[in-house]
């Protein structure tokens, strides 16, 4: 299956469970695999027979600067579902990175994997 692979998008959400969290938004590192049939983009050479990664990354930022969830779980099947009503979307990964959330760690991902039904 081809993918188009996103790495280190940077997005900002209003996410986490304590109150500390809730205040503002923090930075997250997103990830996203989207896996698709890319065979006629390959021969075609239009932007039109493809996804166009741009507005996906747009879509992803807008999605993540709008939300109010408390778990990384949560934003990140949001995200999957959005992605899902893209023609053509057959599978999604997204990893979220969420920097310096614990004090002897660098950081946290999550990473959920779902294909479409």
């Amino acid at each position: 299956m081809d993918k188009i692979i996103i790495n280190g998008l940077q997005v900002k959400s209003l996410i986490g469970v304590y109150e500390w969290e809730r205040k503002a938004q923090q930075t997250l590192i997103l990830d996203a695999e989207i896996s698709l049939d890319l065979s006629k983009a390959a021969k075609s050479d239009k932007v039109s027979d493809t996804l166009d990664y741009a507005a996906i990354a747009l879509a992803i930022e807008e999605l993540c600067g709008h939300a109010t969830f408390e778990l990384l779980e949560a934003l990140a099947d949001h995200i999957i579902q959005h992605l899902f009503t893209y023609e053509g979307v057959k599978q999604v990964v997204i990893s979220i990175t969420k920097p310096n959330i614990l004090q002897n760690a660098k950081a946290v991902t999550l990473q959920l994997s779902r294909k479409m039904s």
